[in-house]
């Protein structure tokens, strides 16, 4: 098989691109990267000189050259996004060019060479749950400019699987962490300010309460739609522990030996969803998908990491301590 991942220099698709490069040896990849906030070359920098493996830099909403790779693979998985919501509430436009224009243009050419696509989402389209948790049929209800682009993305979508009879599927997963992530995000933040004993700033009370999945359960999720996912078909990948953030940071700071005193609470950002919620039920029965890694497990598995790979992530701490805080 001939796979085509956009946007394999993130955290979740360069993860995706490792896992899958170990696992099936006859795959052949091409990663189409455009460099933009959140890529990191180093993230798949062991495998530049895989023979299964191609890197090219380029943009998704360029047409001829999406149009040259599309036709040279079977099928296409979509990583490829502007992800910060603290970034779409200050400036919308790249998101809406990522997000929804990026994702119209890879359409276009699937409609055209007829080829399988996986479009990778978010929970956070479903918006903020006081209670029950959202199944696949749950009404949208985005809060920020990002979500709401992600959610647009999936109407989009959903609108040429019905028109034109596209094969495309949408996975939509709760919070990931793992290694390599970037340092803007709740976990790796926390881990590289302790590290150096900074600060570590929370919104509001901190009770803000996410699901969190180990970034090679999600990406192993995906592998299992990208095979046997049916067209047409939405899936939601949850990791059923729902934790608030201030525990997360505490359990952090606790593996960590480091002192609470490091916490330090600053105004809440607009619009702060108070909690995500999915079942995932759907890809647990139908595609026998699960999880392998709990989170007591994977947290020290991530703050492990991250201390054995500073030279991984110190050219990018700077971002870690600028005064906007992170997406959580």
């Amino acid at each position: 098989m001939k796979a085509l991942v956009t946007g394999g220099l993130g955290f979740i698709g360069s993860n995706f691109i490792l896992q899958l490069l170990e696992k099936n040896q006859g795959i052949q990849i091409t990663n189409v990267d455009a460099k933009f906030h959140g890529s990191n070359f180093q993230n798949l920098i062991n495998v530049e000189n895989n023979q299964n493996y191609q890197f090219v830099e380029g943009n998704i909403n360029d047409v001829k050259l999406m149009e040259k790779l599309i036709k040279k693979n079977d099928v296409i998985i979509n990583f490829a996004a502007e992800s910060f919501v603290d970034r779409s509430i200050s400036n919308a436009i790249p998101f809406l060019e990522s997000n929804v224009n990026g994702v119209f243009t890879i359409l276009e050419l699937i409609k055209k060479n007829e080829k399988r696509f996986v479009h990778i989402s978010t929970d956070e389209v479903y918006g903020s749950l006081k209670e029950d948790s959202a199944v696949e049929e749950t009404r949208f209800n985005p809060s920020s400019p990002y979500s709401a682009t992600k959610a647009a993305a999936e109407l989009l979508i959903n609108s040429y699987t019905k028109t034109y009879d596209s094969d495309c599927l949408i996975t939509r997963c709760t919070n990931n962490y793992g290694p390599r992530q970037f340092a803007e995000k709740l976990i790796p933040k926390t881990i590289i300010l302790a590290y150096y004993n900074k600060e570590i700033p929370i919104y509001g009370t901190g009770k803000n309460i996410r699901d969190w999945l180990y970034v090679t359960d999600h990406c192993s999720a995906i592998e299992k739609v990208l095979q046997d996912g049916k067209k047409g078909e939405s899936y939601n990948i949850s990791g059923n522990y729902e934790i608030d953030n201030i525990t997360i940071v505490k359990e952090i700071l606790s593996l960590m030996n480091k002192s609470e005193e490091l916490i330090t609470y600053v105004e809440d950002r607009p619009g702060h969803d108070f909690r995500y919620s999915m079942k995932s039920e759907k890809i647990r029965n139908e595609l026998q998908w699960s999880q392998k890694i709990n989170f007591k497990e994977g947290i020290k598995n991530t703050v492990k990491w991250y201390l054995d790979n500073i030279e991984w992530w110190k050219n990018i701490a700077k971002e870690a301590f600028t005064s906007t805080p992170w997406k959580n």
